[in-house]
């Protein structure tokens, strides 16, 4: 090839390349944002907040607000917000600690029930909102006070988790069962390297796809790069946490498998299935979605739903956290799985947003509560930071809006 035709390729290539980061630029920048917002509370906590066992700490403190966060955005996308998911998490905690302290099941079993609650809970929100008609904001509200209500009335002031077992879901970690590779744990390198080949073979899939079909996929060099940043961010990670623990265990925490598959199969439900397209339908234009034979009853009723069992497990976590049930649990949860939905791009009319983006948007919320945490920075402090990201994150969002119409 000459240079001749050689150099407008490459214009074009880099034409497209700017196409692409300008289309995508609030996803990309919640990313930067939050690399941005680690790299500051690193330099600012003395190098305390990248340390393997606060890496750790940090996923464990934050995993209700991810689990949450998977539901929460489903919820929006279509329209609609939960107010109740605090509530819900002390009221299924304290049925859960009462069902082991108290009735003496088993902790396996407790889980179960505590998970089938979850749902029925779902079915009852879900029936007033899509059988009745009444607004999930309504609903919800509603049910933050009935299970706040009623999480007060079963639990009293306390009821400590004495299972180990139970207690081990928030603090233990996988089972060393490929040993110690010198200081680091085995396991984590391995599924570290398998997130790396996962990620690397899902955008070439991508690309082969649109391709497959006809269109223009997004440059070669934006997908390089972002397998390069990816690699190198996972890698990251990958080093904490096989650094992580004591001589006893360490490595992979399983309150982070619970988060990994939860996101990855709700991610797969909302992008690959017919139910997913049917939520961003009825978001996007619902009286569209009606004309179009959709069922929006059916996919409101699915959606709180959904939003129960999550609450349900988020519950099971922070009850394994914490080895105690209270009726205070769970306060303001609601708000920040919010927070987290549009800090990662969620749109405030409905229609547009993503489990990934959401989870981004949860990091950004816990980074921020860790490190002004490690500073001693007072509480009411941080709630104002936390609420002026959020105004920030949605002013971005509308005003990035109305410069595209």
């Amino acid at each position: 090839m000459s240079a001749a035709t050689a150099t407008p390729a490459k214009k074009e290539e880099k034409a497209g390349l700017l196409a692409t980061v300008a289309n995508n630029a609030r996803q990309y920048g919640i990313v930067g944002a939050l690399l941005v917002i680690v790299v500051a509370f690193e330099i600012l906590t003395g190098g305390v907040l990248l340390k393997p066992n606060s890496f750790v700490s940090l996923i464990q403190q934050n995993a209700y607000v991810i689990i949450l966060a998977i539901g929460m955005v489903m919820v929006i996308i279509a329209t609609h917000i939960d107010l109740s998911v605090g509530s819900l998490v002390a009221f299924i905690g304290g049925v859960c600690a009462l069902l082991m302290e108290r009735a003496g099941v088993n902790w396996m079993t407790a889980i179960l029930v505590a998970l089938v609650v979850g749902l029925l809970v779902g079915i009852w929100q879900g029936f007033w909102v899509a059988v009745v008609g009444i607004p999930g904001f309504i609903t919800t509200l509603a049910g933050m006070l009935i299970f706040r209500g009623l999480a007060t009335v079963i639990v009293g002031e306390s009821v400590p988790i004495t299972s180990l077992e139970f207690r081990g879901i928030a603090r233990n970690y996988l089972p060393n069962v490929l040993g110690w590779w010198g200081p680091f744990d085995g396991l984590t390198i391995v599924l570290g390297l398998l997130c790396i080949a996962g990620f690397a073979y899902s955008q070439i899939r991508k690309r082969r796809r649109v391709e497959k079909v006809g269109l223009v996929p997004e440059p070669m060099s934006l997908t390089v790069l972002k397998i390069v940043l990816a690699t190198v961010v996972i890698l990251f990670v990958t080093y904490l946490l096989a650094s992580s623990g004591n001589a006893d265990q360490g490595g992979t925490p399983i309150m982070l498998v619970i988060v990994g598959v939860l996101v990855f199969i709700y991610n797969f439900i909302l992008t690959k299935t017919v139910f997913g397209r049917h939520v961003y339908a009825v978001g996007g234009n619902r009286k569209a979605a009606v004309l179009s034979g959709i069922n929006t009853r059916r996919v409101d009723f699915l959606l709180f739903v959904h939003m129960g069992f999550l609450s349900a497990v988020a519950a099971v976590c922070m009850l394994s956290r914490l080895a105690s049930a209270t009726a205070q649990a769970g306060m303001e949860f609601e708000m920040d799985a919010i927070a987290a939905c549009f800090i990662g791009g969620t749109a405030v009319t409905g229609g547009i947003g993503t489990i990934p983006g959401a989870v981004v948007g949860a990091f950004v919320m816990g980074v921020i509560n860790q490190g002004l945490s490690i500073m001693g920075v007072d509480t009411a402090v941080v709630k104002t930071i936390k609420g002026l990201v959020l105004l920030l994150a949605v002013a971005v969002d509308i005003m990035s809006k109305r410069k595209k119409s």
